[in-house]
């Protein structure tokens, strides 16, 4: 069973809806099944003509709003439509009238024994459902609290589950991310969007997110994906950020002006602290870069990861000491090299990553020979002629390489999920948050529609009861880094075996995560988990099929080509467009090769 809660100005309009015949003449014999005096003293009686007479029934619910005067709400009309699902058996008057009750005495407005509770009736026009209309004004002047009145009407709908054998839901524990309203259903439907703004942003706002190490990188993911930002700052600080909200440039009120969302409002851990705590290593004081996980890492992944960082951070600079400074902030740890001559002059540099024991230093001529100290300062001295440092620089190996790293963190945190199925099941939250991050800027990067639909299906499996953040761990730590590098390395046509590795293994990580859900008895979460990786399944299907596809569109071999593709060195190692894989060959070392011949 369901509950939602509405709120109105005036009760009389209602009333006549509840009684009409409803926009699609749905609504049949409608009539009241309880209230705050019996069902047959408040029934609206029948006029000569055969209509309802309204006025009585009117005044009783609106008396009490009179006592308030100003104190009033500015929509004093509460209204509750509770319906059971559509398996469930179909409740008598008698059984909707409990479930009134009981919803109007958890919520407080109504308790059992208060005379002086608010006026309220609850209407019957369907089987499976019941309309509750209450005016918020006790007749003792006071005016009643519906502070957090979902929470409770969710507690008294699974009461009502259990009493009346309905089909069990998930209770409200904040895990869902907040539903578009029926008017921005009805927009996107009027603009001809596919979904509401709402969802299209949260998933911006998800995306933006994973890729990003720190609030900046943020606020520019969004801004290059055409979102506009709206950032909101202290009153006490003037430059301290507090939240922000986000719009879609087409989704304008009549006004002409933007509709903007807060991270809030899109789902309960998109809000700027939370996702301050997601960018900021465990035991920081204050919001930083989280470096990438190096000791998962392959060497080739990390001098990928090393050029951009650098490739970035010298396309800010225009000094030294700015240069520096810029590595420092995105996690680095960065060694100086200094002149034997003069002893403040730096003449080198070299990186590594933070989060390795034991940190392997690459100089910037091990990056790459425009990335030397001097010949950076070349450029920052003659901007002139300073040519562009290129954006993606990522060779097809080192984005094979981001790929397997990815697929490697999904196994290292699937594993770590399993060995907390029998230990510590609660142990396990950061690891399921964090695999929203790869599913999210994998579905990005790749465009894959099933991959999208899993990571916006997952998203209820991720999030920790109540909104809360879990502990960082090295298995959540590692997928947070999958989804950097995924950000980093995009895709390109001959990929298609490495997101495939990939797929599968996301695919078991959300199979355990569904495990451990249904082992903690939370149903809705892991409903979501099931469905997600069914989803990944399918994407895996699509893309063996695009693969077998387009091995079958390859031209026809020629002798030649087929004698390279095979020869040990492989000196060629793609024909057309795909690679040619061919069967491990047994090679011996020259003087093994004729073990046991005669010398001649």
């Amino acid at each position: 069973m369901i509950g939602k809660v509405l709120r109105g100005k005036r009760v009389q309009g209602l009333i006549r809806y509840l009684y009409g015949p409803g926009r699609c003449g749905e609504h049949h014999d409608p009539h009241i099944v309880a209230g705050f005096r019996s069902p047959a003293e408040l029934e609206p009686a029948l006029r000569a003509d055969g209509r309802r007479d309204f006025r009585r029934l009117d005044g009783l619910l609106t008396q009490p709003l009179a006592l308030l005067g100003e104190r009033n709400y500015r929509k004093p009309v509460w209204h509750l439509s509770a319906r059971a699902a559509p398996e469930d058996p179909i409740l008598s008057d008698r059984q909707w009238a409990e479930v009134a009750q009981e919803m109007m005495s958890r919520t407080g407005l109504a308790g059992d024994g208060d005379e002086d509770a608010v006026r309220w009736i609850a209407v019957r026009h369907a089987d499976d459902h019941v309309h509750i209309v209450a005016t918020l004004a006790r007749a003792d002047g006071v005016r009643p609290e519906v502070w957090n009145d979902g929470y409770r009407i969710r507690d008294a709908c699974r009461e009502m589950e259990r009493r009346f054998g309905l089909r069990r839901t998930a209770p409200a524990d904040r895990t869902a991310a907040r539903r578009p309203k029926r008017a921005e259903t009805e927009k996107a439907a009027r603009v001809g969007r596919v979904e509401p703004a709402r969802g299209v942003l949260r998933r911006h706002v998800s995306v933006a997110a994973a890729g990003a190490r720190t609030e900046a990188e943020f606020f520019g993911a969004l801004g290059a994906e055409g979102v506009l930002v709206r950032k909101r700052y202290s009153t006490r600080a003037a430059d301290g950020v507090t939240g922000y909200a986000v719009a879609l440039v087409d989704d304008v009120e009549a006004s002409g002006r933007p509709v903007w969302f807060g991270g809030g409002r899109l789902a309960a851990d998109l809000t700027l602290p939370k996702l301050r705590r997601r960018w900021a290593p465990e035991g920081a004081d204050r919001p930083g870069p989280r470096s990438p996980s190096g000791p998962l890492l392959s060497a080739r992944t990390v001098r990928g990861v090393l050029r951009t960082a650098v490739r970035r951070a010298a396309g800010e600079s225009q000094t030294t000491n700015e240069f520096v400074r810029r590595l420092e902030q995105q996690g680095l740890l960065v060694r100086l090299r200094y002149s034997k001559t003069d002893p403040e002059q730096i003449t080198g540099y070299a990186v590594a990553l933070a989060d390795s024991d034991e940190p392997v230093w690459y100089s910037g001529g091990r990056l790459a020979d425009d990335l030397t100290l001097p010949r950076l300062r070349r450029g920052w001295d003659d901007p002139a002629g300073n040519e562009t440092l290129p954006a993606d620089n990522l060779t097809h190996e080192e984005r094979q390489a981001f790929y397997d790293d990815a697929a490697r963190a999904a196994a290292y945190a699937t594993s770590h999920v399993r060995r907390h199925l029998v230990t510590n099941p609660l142990a396990a939250e950061d690891a399921c948050w964090a695999a929203s991050d790869v599913l999210h800027v994998a579905a990005e990067v790749t465009g894959n529609r099933h991959l999208r639909r899993a990571a916006d299906t997952y998203d209820r499996a991720a999030r920790a009861p109540y909104g809360r953040i879990p502990r960082p761990t090295s298995e959540g730590n590692a997928l947070r880094t999958s989804a950097r590098l995924l950000t980093l390395a995009g895709v390109q046509d001959r990929m298609t075996l490495s997101v495939l590795a990939l797929v599968g293994r996301l695919i078991t990580l959300l199979e355990t995560v569904a495990q451990i859900r249904r082992l903690q008895q939370r149903q809705a979460q892991a409903a979501a988990a099931r469905h997600a990786y069914r989803h990944l399944e399918r994407a895996q299907t699509a893309a063996e099929g695009h693969r077998r596809t387009r091995w079958d569109e390859l031209p026809a071999r020629s002798q030649a080509q087929l004698a390279i593709a095979g020869f040990p060195s492989r000196w060629a190692p793609v024909l057309g467009a795909v690679p040619v894989r061919t069967p491990p060959t047994s090679q011996h070392p020259s003087g093994d090769r004729h073990r046991g011949r005669r010398p001649s």
